[in-house]
């Protein structure tokens, strides 16, 4: 008589989960465009029929990997939250925040994926419509909400200038230039 194999405990949120990091990687390292089931299953090391299982479609998979990365960034928006509150020079602070969120390309190149993946499929748009939100509040009791979504235009211009050069953020010139919309 053979010996039975033991069963593995399945825990079908800690599955969703590690599918939704799970995508996040492959996206990081092969664009939303080469993101494929397959792919993640075998980076989540589940089998291929449980990323079916759970997200029936690629969009279902990267909206989850979205959702997973909303979360993240709503994190650090909170942290931004308290420190511009309570910084003396705000421009000054939201440039360094802007450099700390850059010494992670990998996660910045995750995000902004997740958002041109969103501009091409409507169902995605409300996910990432939440970061277009999330930013420019934590700036409204400064500078107004206009020129809140302005500074969050020029943030992102300067993220993605320093991410296809691969060079630094400009950090006197993005301090300059909010300090010419905050004014």
């Amino acid at each position: 008589m053979t010996a039975r194999r033991p069963q593995r405990t399945r825990d079908p949120e800690a599955r969703k989960a590690a599918l939704a990091a799970a995508a996040m990687e492959v996206v990081a390292e092969n664009g939303v465009g080469r993101t494929t089931h397959r792919a993640v299953a075998a980076r989540a090391g589940l089998p291929l029929g449980a990323t079916t299982y759970y997200y029936p479609t690629l969009d279902d998979l990267i909206a989850a990997g979205l959702r997973h990365a909303l979360d993240t960034l709503q994190t650090d928006i909170q942290a931004w939250d308290e420190r511009l509150r309570d910084a003396p020079d705000m421009p000054e602070a939201l440039t360094q925040l802007v450099q700390e969120y850059l010494a992670d390309r990998r996660q910045v190149r995750i995000e902004y994926e997740l958002f041109v993946a969103a501009a091409r499929d409507e169902a995605l748009r409300p996910l990432a419509e939440a970061w277009l939100t999330d930013i420019p509040e934590t700036l409204i009791a400064t500078v107004g909400a206009a020129t809140a979504r302005d500074i969050c235009a020029l943030l992102d211009g300067f993220i993605l200038q320093a991410l296809v050069s691969d060079t630094e953020l400009d950090a006197a010139r993005l301090t300059s230039a909010i300090r010419k919309l905050s004014s």
